[in-house]
């Protein structure tokens, strides 16, 4: 952790370290629980559709929040979903634009 301080030696997020420590003691979950993956492919960045059916949490994963898409006014279409809880509305396009 100390070098880590000092440089950055990991850039990939927390989800490989978490499947390490559980060693693949894991279970999928429905994707009705958990819509991952919104923020785009880390690579190039292509945005992502929803999933069909009901869902309960949306996840903008990766580098491609919603807030920074709409503030650059270069949004995916489900980044609007986010824009009723932009604190920042006065910066962001609105639904109607």
């Amino acid at each position: 952790m100390g070098v880590q301080k000092q440089k950055r030696i990991y850039h990939l997020g927390s989800l490989p370290p978490f499947l390490l420590v559980l060693a693949g003691n894991i279970k999928a979950v429905d994707h009705r629980w958990n819509q991952h993956g919104l923020g785009g492919d880390n690579i190039e960045g292509k945005c992502r559709s929803l999933h069909p059916g009901p869902i309960s949490l949306l996840h903008w994963s990766g580098k491609g929040k919603p807030w920074l898409r709409l503030d650059s006014r270069k949004p995916c279409a489900v980044d609007y979903l986010w824009a009723p809880y932009d604190l920042y509305k006065s910066s962001s396009p609105s639904l109607e634009e």
